[in-house]
């Protein structure tokens, strides 16, 4: 299953440096690793904000939100989820096509 995610990151301004670092590396590598494994298809930064907008294919609900939560900055956003269905005037095949 296709979802789209939008998530919008507000860290705290009094966070201690080295504590952000280490968090933003460890966001990164895990981030990193889902794309790898093609669960995390499409990761696009909005531009003008702290935000992705990203394309996870999953088996579903529960494996998206168990990978949302696991994100190390997933307490620190807020996340919009939307599914994703295939469009009959599309003419890209995507994997549901």
């Amino acid at each position: 299953m296709l979802f789209a995610v939008r998530m919008t990151v507000d860290l705290p301004p009094d966070l201690d440096p080295g504590a952000r670092e280490e968090l933003l590396a460890t966001e990164k590598a895990y981030s990193q690793e889902l794309q790898r494994a093609g669960k995390w298809t499409h990761l696009w930064r909005v531009v003008g904000e702290y935000s992705n907008l990203s394309v996870f294919d999953v088996s579903g609900n529960a494996e998206l939100h168990e990978l949302l939560w696991d994100l190390p900055l997933f307490k620190y956003m807020r996340v919009v989820v939307t599914p994703l269905a295939p469009h009959p005037s599309a003419l890209a095949d995507g994997p549901d096509a």
